[in-house]
């Protein structure tokens, strides 16, 4: 069985300590590798080359990084298939989604190859009498990435194309769950030119993750996963003095009022709540129907379409969703069902028990849609990451931002409406950091920055766009004149001023 190991200064490295876990195919639940679990002293010696290959990284021109990241996101283009591939097998989405998800993380790419334009300082002459000023936006050194096993192709893509643009050298520690796509493309960028040690990818568990939050030769990191992990990444990262951005959990909402075209939000809703079977930090879990007569139909027609959801093995033709990623993660959304039921939600339709003929070991949970659900039920409260949404009845607007601004997590939500009066008031008032107008995931383009708010984000910035670009560099201001050799000036006591 084939060990996936890591890329260390451009080579493939495999873990001294012999330590290892499985990776799963979900639509068998057949174990189809092992990952190798990178200890301490293999994530230092990712840090250390990272740290030996800063200086000379640091002061290449940014066109020249540049040059690289344009090759970079060709050779991401010619390779899709394989990448996409190997999404499907590790992580389980159907295929258009895994080529989806590449394409958004390529967006991030021609972003950061626009590097020159973005580090432009600023310069003013004659800041006073033959003084002029100017600031510069300079690296950090070695920065860190923890990415996520929902997109693993793409979040990586939101963090090392931009770092390493504007300078820095990077370590990558990804989900251990799906690493085979992440370290293909990490092989691509050294084919594309980065020169070794510029980008590290260091598979592991725990273990490596508190190595880079510990070690004091890393400056910043950034993560994306749950909120519990965001809290002690944010709080452990920043205690050392480094700069941290936590993405942190999710329970976005999408408002239906009695105005909306509801064919077109039904079918809205079914994407956004059930693909990628739900392993979305933006996926809609939560429907808030304003008024019953728009919940009892939404209900129905959300069933109907439900009951037709074509479940299978993501490389199954014609197939919408696929299975969750692991035996561990259905268990946990299967008992969040089962635990919704116990407390009085109604299930409208009930996913358990789906068997997919030929793939009877795969991790596949048909789609589930509960009604009637109430904000003290648990399938309300919690981010359950699986193919379940809630239906909420309120009577008026207010009373479902209300409901939406009373949660603890304030990632995304949209608004359904031919009303534009409404929709102004809803996203201008509404307390949650990426809102939709009639657009389900209003997942932002890559030069714009990502980010929730309250418990959905822990630091300043926000991920990619401009940002990232302030994340991963820090402002220098430099003062200068030249004064006269023939003039003598006398010691100047008051503080300068132009007065």
């Amino acid at each position: 069985m084939s060990l996936v190991g890591h890329l260390i200064n451009g080579e493939h490295v495999a873990e001294a300590d012999g330590r290892s876990q499985a990776v799963y195919n979900p639509a068998t639940g057949e174990t189809t590798k092992r990952v190798a679990l990178a200890g301490r002293a293999t994530v230092e010696a990712a840090i250390a080359v990272a740290q030996a290959a800063f200086p000379v990284w640091r002061n290449t021109p940014a066109q020249k990084r540049a040059r690289a990241l344009y090759r970079f996101k060709q050779l991401l283009e010619d390779n899709a298939g394989r990448i996409c591939a190997l999404i499907t097998d590790e992580h389980g989405k159907v295929l258009d989604d895994a080529h989806g998800e590449l394409v958004r993380g390529i967006e991030n790419v021609e972003y950061a190859c626009g590097v020159p334009e973005l580090l432009k300082g600023e310069y003013s002459k004659n800041v006073g009498p033959a003084v002029d000023s100017w600031s510069e936006l300079q690296p950090l050194g070695v920065v860190a990435g923890i990415t996520p096993f929902n997109f693993p192709a793409m979040v990586p893509l939101w963090m090392y194309p931009l770092a390493i643009a504007c300078g820095n050298t990077f370590v990558l520690k990804p989900s251990e769950r799906d690493p085979g796509s992440t370290l293909l493309i990490a092989e691509l960028a050294h084919e594309a030119g980065l020169p070794p040690g510029v980008l590290n990818v260091v598979n592991g568990d725990k273990e490596a993750v508190d190595t880079l939050l510990a070690d004091p030769r890393v400056q910043a990191v950034s993560f994306v996963g749950s909120t519990p992990i965001a809290e002690y990444i944010y709080a452990t990262g920043s205690a050392r003095g480094k700069r941290v951005q936590a993405l942190g959990g999710a329970k976005n909402h999408a408002v239906v009022m009695p105005d909306a075209d509801l064919d077109n939000a039904v079918s809205a809703l079914m994407g956004a709540a059930y693909g990628s079977c739900g392993e979305r930090c933006m996926a809609i879990s939560v429907v808030v129907a304003v008024g019953d007569e728009v919940a009892d139909a939404l209900v129905a027609k959300l069933a109907e379409r439900l009951r037709a959801l074509k479940v299978g093995p993501g490389t199954g033709a014609g197939c919408e969703m696929g299975p969750l990623v692991t035996r561990a993660h259905f268990d946990k959304v299967k008992a969040y069902v089962d635990r919704g039921v116990a407390e009085g939600a109604e299930l409208a339709v009930d996913g358990r028990g789906l068997q997919v003929p030929g793939h009877e070991g795969g991790f596949f949970l048909g789609g589930c849609l509960f009604d009637r659900v109430t904000p003290a039920m648990t399938i309300y409260r919690e981010e359950i990451f699986g193919p379940v949404l809630c239906v909420v009845r309120v009577p008026t607007l207010q009373q479902a931002m209300d409901l939406i601004d009373a949660h603890e997590y304030g990632n995304g939500t949209c608004l359904f409406t031919r009303d534009g009066e409404a929709a102004r008031y809803f996203s201008d008032h509404i307390q949650v950091g990426m809102v939709g107008i009639n657009v389900p995931l209003p997942v932002p383009v890559a030069y714009h920055s990502f980010g929730g708010w309250k418990r959905s984000l822990f630091g300043d910035l926000a991920a990619y766009g401009p940002d990232a670009v302030r994340f991963y560099t820090r402002r220098k201001t430099i003062t200068q004149r030249w004064p006269s050799a023939s003039v003598r000036e006398g010691a100047q006591f008051a503080f300068p001023s132009l007065r």
